[in-house]
């Protein structure tokens, strides 16, 4: 009767018993296996090349993806630096709000957004949306959770997919910004906020200087 053994037994075996093959040298030469990519049978050293080079292949596709991140980061911390440059020129609330347009228009290519700065005559907001915005810690991402914030956009807010709200501050909430795309994947979730943070930072201390 043919015996049978547990393939994790001789797993755990060899992984326990690393000395195994020095002790017979002879099963890597003889013993053959099915290459992971066709029928015909190979040496357990050509299969450690194929799985080294599937290992390299991988490592490769994972750095490329790291270069294209950097480089991504490297854009938009430079589209940043110019953003603040200007800003920090403006003298008057006017100039800033054209400057920061600008820049989300053309810059970081944002097709809509609506901003609110507190206790300014022209530009009311509830009391309960001041209180969301203060409680909110991070820029968020996705649907819009200020429900009245979606009236600021006028006819365009039922063509509207995703939004970034971001709070925005000096020593204090100033206001908020929020970003607005008919591109459902534009502003996602799960999408990092570290840059979006950093503008509505950017933006609320500008605010705090001009008031």
């Amino acid at each position: 009767m043919e015996h049978t053994t547990d393939p994790a037994l001789v797993a755990e075996y060899l992984s326990n018993h690393p000395d195994f093959f020095n002790q017979f040298p002879d099963l890597l030469t003889t013993l053959n296996i099915t290459h992971p990519h066709g029928t015909h049978a190979i040496s357990i050293t050509e299969r450690q090349v194929l799985s080294m080079r599937d290992k390299v292949h991988i490592l490769e596709g994972k750095l490329a993806e790291l270069i294209q991140f950097g480089e991504e980061n490297d854009s938009i911390a430079e589209k940043m630096h110019r953003l603040a440059l200007d800003i920090i020129s403006t003298r008057n609330m006017d100039s800033l709000l054209v400057e920061l347009e600008r820049h989300l228009r053309d810059g970081f290519a944002v097709p809509h957004h609506a901003i609110r700065i507190w206790n300014t005559p022209e530009q009311t907001v509830s009391e309960s949306l001041r209180n969301e915005v203060d409680a909110q810690m991070h820029a968020s991402c996705g649907t819009l959770r200020h429900d009245e914030a979606k009236e600021w956009f006028g006819e365009a807010a039922a063509h509207l997919k995703s939004f970034a709200a971001i709070p925005l501050r000096g020593e204090h909430t100033v206001g908020l910004l929020v970003l607005a795309s008919e591109d459902a994947k534009r502003f996602y979730p799960e999408m990092g906020t570290l840059y979006l943070d950093r503008l509505g930072q950017l933006v609320g201390a500008a605010l705090t200087r001009l008031a």
